[in-house]
């Protein structure tokens, strides 16, 4: 009984010495400094961190996020009005610090974008967003699209979104179309930051 009791506790050190621990915060104003370690649950072997930047009528606002991860990629989103960066690990508290600010360098590479009126915007890319994206989804019982450019290596995640039903990545130049839409600009914001935040 002594080596039944004795290999249980040795499974259970072993199986807490396995457990990833990443830090956790909201910060919905531009910071993260009430970020606080976490031990992730089963399934979740990454840390990640992110920021969102979305501009909408002259305001500018800014949101970091740090969390456990089941799947995450390193690399940046861009829909226009709206930017993300995303830093992906997978040590403990390996995300102490902050994603980058999204860049505002482009790299020569154009995509459409959507606003309220249509999706034919061109958009230039930034730094490591080497691919174009179309994304469709449902958001409060409306039908919304979304393009913009993506690193690629966002495009090989293979995590999946709650209300995204379909998305794909292409590579050439103005690749994702630009059939015309009619939506509410701001709601496309609010999707891409309820995508940011809730997922």
């Amino acid at each position: 009984m002594n080596l039944q009791i004795s290999l249980f506790l040795l499974f259970v050190i072993f199986a807490a010495g396995q457990s990833l621990s990443c830090y956790e915060c909201s910060g919905l104003m531009g910071s993260c400094t009430n970020q606080m370690v976490k031990t992730c649950p089963r399934g979740f072997s990454k840390c990640l961190s992110s920021t969102a930047v979305v501009h909408v009528g002259g305001i500018t606002a800014k949101a970091k996020i740090k969390e456990c991860a089941a799947d995450c990629a390193s690399g940046s989103m861009n829909i226009g009005p709206g930017k993300i960066s995303f830093a992906c690990c997978n040590t403990d508290r390996c995300n102490v610090q902050d994603a980058p600010d999204p860049s505002n360098v482009p790299n020569g590479k154009k995509c459409y974008s959507c606003d309220e009126k249509s999706c034919s915007n061109i958009l230039s890319c930034s730094k490591t967003e080497d691919r174009c994206f179309t994304a469709t989804g449902t958001f409060s019982g409306q039908s919304t699209v979304v393009k913009g450019c993506v690193s690629k290596s966002i495009c090989d995640a293979e995590r999946s979104v709650r209300d995204i039903e379909s998305a794909s990545c292409c590579e050439g130049n103005l690749c994702n179309g630009a059939q015309s839409v009619t939506q509410s600009f701001l709601f496309v914001c609010c999707s891409l930051l309820s995508i940011i935040l809730l997922h």
